[in-house]
Protein backbone atom coordinates (compact mmCIF):
# COMPACT_ATOMS: atom_id res chain seq x y z
CA UNK A 1 0.00 0.00 0.00
CA UNK A 2 1.40 3.59 -0.91
CA UNK A 3 1.84 5.85 2.11
CA UNK A 4 1.35 9.52 1.99
CA UNK A 5 3.54 11.97 4.21
CA UNK A 6 2.47 14.96 6.31
CA UNK A 7 4.90 18.09 6.36
CA UNK A 8 5.81 16.31 9.44
CA UNK A 9 7.45 13.99 7.72
CA UNK A 10 4.49 11.55 9.40
CA UNK A 11 3.08 8.93 7.57
CA UNK A 12 -1.16 9.33 7.44
CA UNK A 13 -3.78 6.76 7.74
CA UNK A 14 -4.72 6.98 3.74
CA UNK A 15 -5.11 4.43 1.11
CA UNK A 16 -4.94 5.80 -2.69
CA UNK A 17 -7.63 4.53 -4.65
CA UNK A 18 -7.26 1.19 -6.66
CA UNK A 19 -7.99 2.05 -10.71
CA UNK A 20 -10.82 0.14 -10.92
CA UNK A 21 -12.30 2.26 -8.00
CA UNK A 22 -11.33 5.45 -9.73
CA UNK A 23 -12.34 4.19 -12.94
CA UNK A 24 -16.05 3.85 -11.91
CA UNK A 25 -16.57 6.77 -10.04
CA UNK A 26 -15.02 9.01 -13.20
CA UNK A 27 -17.36 6.51 -14.89
CA UNK A 28 -20.53 8.17 -12.75
CA UNK A 29 -19.32 11.31 -12.83
CA UNK A 30 -18.85 11.79 -16.85
CA UNK A 31 -22.51 10.00 -16.69
CA UNK A 32 -23.98 12.53 -14.91
CA UNK A 33 -22.12 15.11 -16.45
CA UNK A 34 -23.07 14.11 -20.35
CA UNK A 35 -26.32 13.63 -19.84
CA UNK A 36 -26.67 17.15 -17.83
CA UNK A 37 -24.76 18.44 -20.75
CA UNK A 38 -27.33 16.87 -23.49
CA UNK A 39 -30.00 18.04 -21.59
CA UNK A 40 -29.16 21.30 -21.64
CA UNK A 41 -28.22 21.75 -24.77
CA UNK A 42 -31.04 20.33 -26.46
CA UNK A 43 -33.19 22.76 -24.51
CA UNK A 44 -30.82 25.96 -24.99
CA UNK A 45 -30.04 25.20 -28.69
CA UNK A 46 -33.83 24.84 -29.55
CA UNK A 47 -34.43 28.49 -28.27
CA UNK A 48 -31.40 30.20 -30.18
CA UNK A 49 -31.34 28.03 -33.51
CA UNK A 50 -33.99 30.68 -34.97
CA UNK A 51 -30.74 33.56 -34.40
CA UNK A 52 -28.42 32.04 -36.66
CA UNK A 53 -26.30 29.30 -37.16
CA UNK A 54 -23.42 30.78 -35.98
CA UNK A 55 -24.92 31.91 -32.67
CA UNK A 56 -26.03 28.43 -32.54
CA UNK A 57 -22.24 27.10 -32.27
CA UNK A 58 -21.33 29.93 -30.74
CA UNK A 59 -23.80 28.91 -27.56
CA UNK A 60 -22.94 25.12 -27.77
CA UNK A 61 -19.02 25.84 -27.10
CA UNK A 62 -19.62 27.94 -24.58
CA UNK A 63 -22.10 25.11 -22.94
CA UNK A 64 -19.32 22.99 -23.49
CA UNK A 65 -16.78 24.65 -21.72
CA UNK A 66 -19.29 25.40 -18.45
CA UNK A 67 -20.65 21.77 -18.10
CA UNK A 68 -18.05 19.63 -18.76
CA UNK A 69 -15.53 21.75 -17.61
CA UNK A 70 -16.79 24.21 -15.15
CA UNK A 71 -19.04 22.29 -13.53
CA UNK A 72 -16.38 19.32 -12.58
CA UNK A 73 -14.02 22.27 -11.15
CA UNK A 74 -17.24 23.76 -8.84
CA UNK A 75 -18.23 20.55 -7.52
CA UNK A 76 -14.87 19.34 -5.79
CA UNK A 77 -13.82 23.38 -5.00
CA UNK A 78 -17.43 23.56 -2.81
CA UNK A 79 -16.84 19.86 -1.52
CA UNK A 80 -13.16 19.93 -1.09
CA UNK A 81 -12.41 17.26 -3.41
CA UNK A 82 -15.96 14.53 -3.29
CA UNK A 83 -17.66 14.67 -6.47
CA UNK A 84 -20.76 11.93 -6.17
CA UNK A 85 -19.48 9.25 -7.92
CA UNK A 86 -16.27 9.20 -5.29
CA UNK A 87 -18.91 9.86 -2.32
CA UNK A 88 -20.81 6.92 -3.67
CA UNK A 89 -18.01 4.87 -3.40
CA UNK A 90 -15.85 6.39 -0.71
CA UNK A 91 -13.14 8.57 -2.33
CA UNK A 92 -11.98 11.69 -2.04
CA UNK A 93 -9.42 14.18 -3.92
CA UNK A 94 -6.37 15.13 -1.44
CA UNK A 95 -2.98 17.19 -1.86
CA UNK A 96 -0.65 15.10 -2.03
CA UNK A 97 0.69 15.71 1.72
CA UNK A 98 -2.86 14.70 2.72
CA UNK A 99 -4.36 18.33 2.95
CA UNK A 100 -7.78 19.57 1.33
CA UNK A 101 -7.83 20.79 -2.21
CA UNK A 102 -8.46 24.39 -3.50
CA UNK A 103 -9.81 25.50 -6.22
CA UNK A 104 -6.56 25.67 -8.15
CA UNK A 105 -5.95 21.86 -7.32
CA UNK A 106 -9.59 21.56 -9.13
CA UNK A 107 -8.94 23.69 -11.70
CA UNK A 108 -5.75 22.29 -13.55
CA UNK A 109 -8.19 18.77 -12.74
CA UNK A 110 -10.56 19.79 -14.60
CA UNK A 111 -9.21 21.27 -17.72
CA UNK A 112 -6.62 18.12 -17.77
CA UNK A 113 -9.41 15.88 -17.20
CA UNK A 114 -11.51 17.25 -19.81
CA UNK A 115 -8.61 16.54 -22.32
CA UNK A 116 -7.43 12.82 -21.15
CA UNK A 117 -10.68 11.84 -20.05
CA UNK A 118 -13.67 13.37 -22.19
CA UNK A 119 -11.60 14.11 -25.06
CA UNK A 120 -9.54 10.28 -25.15
CA UNK A 121 -12.74 8.73 -24.03
CA UNK A 122 -10.13 8.20 -20.69
CA UNK A 123 -7.26 5.97 -22.34
CA UNK A 124 -4.81 8.26 -21.48
CA UNK A 125 -6.30 8.57 -17.71
CA UNK A 126 -6.23 4.67 -18.18
CA UNK A 127 -2.99 4.60 -19.33
CA UNK A 128 -1.47 7.24 -16.49
CA UNK A 129 -3.19 5.52 -13.40
CA UNK A 130 -1.95 2.33 -14.55
CA UNK A 131 1.72 3.63 -14.40
CA UNK A 132 1.93 5.53 -11.43
CA UNK A 133 2.19 3.77 -8.42
CA UNK A 134 -0.65 5.70 -6.40
CA UNK A 135 -3.03 5.49 -9.07
CA UNK A 136 -2.95 9.15 -10.44
CA UNK A 137 -3.74 10.79 -13.79
CA UNK A 138 -2.20 13.34 -15.10
CA UNK A 139 -4.58 15.54 -13.79
CA UNK A 140 -3.38 14.56 -10.75
CA UNK A 141 0.33 14.92 -11.27
CA UNK A 142 0.17 18.63 -12.74
CA UNK A 143 -2.29 19.45 -9.25
CA UNK A 144 -0.22 18.14 -6.80
CA UNK A 145 -3.44 15.64 -6.03
CA UNK A 146 -4.09 11.98 -5.22
CA UNK A 147 -7.06 10.29 -4.88
CA UNK A 148 -8.01 8.16 -1.23
CA UNK A 149 -10.34 5.98 -0.01
CA UNK A 150 -12.07 7.26 2.71
CA UNK A 151 -13.74 4.17 4.09
CA UNK A 152 -12.05 1.40 4.25
CA UNK A 153 -13.94 -1.96 4.54
CA UNK A 154 -12.40 -4.93 7.10
CA UNK A 155 -10.50 -2.45 9.00
CA UNK A 156 -10.68 -2.15 12.47
CA UNK A 157 -8.70 0.73 14.54
CA UNK A 158 -8.77 0.64 18.53
CA UNK A 159 -9.52 3.30 19.85
CA UNK A 160 -6.77 5.11 22.03
CA UNK A 161 -7.43 5.86 25.86
CA UNK A 162 -8.01 9.70 26.05
CA UNK A 163 -5.03 12.33 27.25
CA UNK A 164 -5.43 13.63 30.74
CA UNK A 165 -6.99 16.82 30.83
CA UNK A 166 -4.25 19.00 32.57
CA UNK A 167 -2.37 18.22 29.50
CA UNK A 168 -5.17 19.69 26.94
CA UNK A 169 -3.58 22.35 24.58
CA UNK A 170 0.22 22.14 25.75
CA UNK A 171 1.75 20.23 23.31
CA UNK A 172 0.47 21.71 20.03
CA UNK A 173 3.79 23.57 19.63
CA UNK A 174 5.23 19.95 19.47
CA UNK A 175 7.88 19.39 16.38
CA UNK A 176 7.20 15.73 15.62
CA UNK A 177 8.54 15.42 12.71
CA UNK A 178 11.47 13.47 14.17
CA UNK A 179 9.17 10.50 15.43
CA UNK A 180 9.70 7.75 13.10
CA UNK A 181 7.37 5.56 12.00
CA UNK A 182 8.05 3.01 13.92
CA UNK A 183 7.73 4.77 17.26
CA UNK A 184 4.41 5.96 16.49
CA UNK A 185 3.51 2.03 15.52
CA UNK A 186 4.85 1.02 19.18
CA UNK A 187 3.07 3.96 21.18
CA UNK A 188 -0.29 2.97 19.53
CA UNK A 189 0.56 -0.56 20.62
CA UNK A 190 1.24 -0.20 23.64
CA UNK A 191 -1.67 2.32 24.33
CA UNK A 192 -4.45 -0.17 22.91
CA UNK A 193 -3.00 -2.82 24.93
CA UNK A 194 -1.38 -1.67 28.28
CA UNK A 195 -4.70 -2.60 29.87
CA UNK A 196 -4.10 -6.15 29.43
CA UNK A 197 -0.44 -5.78 30.55
CA UNK A 198 0.90 -6.69 34.06
CA UNK A 199 1.49 -3.38 36.23
CA UNK A 200 5.23 -3.15 36.30
CA UNK A 201 5.92 -4.48 32.53
CA UNK A 202 2.87 -1.07 31.96
CA UNK A 203 4.98 1.06 33.36
CA UNK A 204 8.54 -0.05 32.50
CA UNK A 205 7.65 -0.47 28.66
CA UNK A 206 5.93 2.86 28.84
CA UNK A 207 8.87 4.78 30.41
CA UNK A 208 10.76 3.47 27.61
CA UNK A 209 8.89 4.97 24.91
CA UNK A 210 7.84 7.93 26.59
CA UNK A 211 11.35 8.50 26.87
CA UNK A 212 12.06 7.97 23.74
CA UNK A 213 9.32 10.11 22.48
CA UNK A 214 10.70 12.65 24.68
CA UNK A 215 13.91 12.83 23.15
CA UNK A 216 13.04 13.47 19.37
CA UNK A 217 10.25 16.05 20.03
CA UNK A 218 12.08 17.55 23.05
CA UNK A 219 9.32 17.60 25.65
CA UNK A 220 9.92 15.32 28.42
CA UNK A 221 6.77 14.24 30.33
CA UNK A 222 5.51 16.40 33.06
CA UNK A 223 7.38 15.10 36.58
CA UNK A 224 4.65 12.64 38.30
CA UNK A 225 2.23 11.64 35.44
CA UNK A 226 1.75 8.00 34.26
CA UNK A 227 3.89 7.54 30.66
CA UNK A 228 0.41 6.34 29.12
CA UNK A 229 -0.53 9.78 29.96
CA UNK A 230 1.97 11.70 28.08
CA UNK A 231 2.12 9.31 25.11
CA UNK A 232 -1.55 9.85 24.85
CA UNK A 233 -1.30 13.26 24.83
CA UNK A 234 1.35 13.41 22.15
CA UNK A 235 -0.53 11.01 20.14
CA UNK A 236 -3.96 13.00 20.61
CA UNK A 237 -1.90 15.64 19.01
CA UNK A 238 -0.09 14.23 16.17
CA UNK A 239 -3.99 12.58 15.11
CA UNK A 240 -5.74 16.24 15.33
CA UNK A 241 -2.70 17.40 13.08
CA UNK A 242 -3.34 14.89 10.18
CA UNK A 243 -7.67 15.60 10.97
CA UNK A 244 -6.97 19.00 10.19
CA UNK A 245 -4.25 18.49 7.65
CA UNK A 246 -6.73 15.87 5.40
CA UNK A 247 -10.55 17.46 6.50
CA UNK A 248 -9.63 20.90 7.68
CA UNK A 249 -10.09 22.58 10.61
CA UNK A 250 -13.47 22.72 12.45
CA UNK A 251 -15.72 20.14 12.97
CA UNK A 252 -15.13 18.33 9.50
CA UNK A 253 -12.23 17.11 11.27
CA UNK A 254 -12.93 16.03 14.61
CA UNK A 255 -15.91 14.46 13.09
CA UNK A 256 -13.08 11.92 11.52
CA UNK A 257 -11.38 11.05 14.67
CA UNK A 258 -11.29 7.61 15.86
CA UNK A 259 -13.44 7.46 19.45
CA UNK A 260 -11.33 7.15 22.31
CA UNK A 261 -11.60 4.37 24.34
CA UNK A 262 -12.79 4.45 28.09
CA UNK A 263 -9.44 5.67 30.32
CA UNK A 264 -7.56 2.80 31.74
CA UNK A 265 -6.74 3.09 35.25
CA UNK A 266 -3.43 4.86 35.94
CA UNK A 267 -1.71 4.75 38.78
CA UNK A 268 0.56 8.50 38.66
CA UNK A 269 3.58 7.73 40.94
CA UNK A 270 6.62 10.02 41.35
CA UNK A 271 10.01 8.42 40.40
CA UNK A 272 12.31 7.61 43.34
CA UNK A 273 15.76 8.71 43.27
CA UNK A 274 17.37 5.91 42.40
CA UNK A 275 15.28 5.54 39.12
CA UNK A 276 11.38 4.87 38.08
CA UNK A 277 9.72 2.67 40.53
CA UNK A 278 6.99 0.71 38.58
CA UNK A 279 3.30 0.99 40.73
CA UNK A 280 2.87 -1.72 42.95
Amino acid sequence: MSQLVTGDAVVLGLQPARVPTRALAIAIDALLIITGYLLISLLLLSAVVPLGFATAQAVQVALLILVLIGVPIAVETLTQGRSLGKLVLGLRVVRTDGGPVRFRHALVRGVIGFVEIIMTGGSVALIASLVSPQGRRLGDVFAGTLVVRERLPGRRTLPLPPPPPELAGQFTALDLSQVPDGLWLAVRQYLTRMGKMEPTAAWSMGQRLAGDVATRVGTPAPPGLHPAGYLSAVAAERRRRDSERVFGPGPAAASHVPPYAPAPVLTEQLPAPGGPTPPS
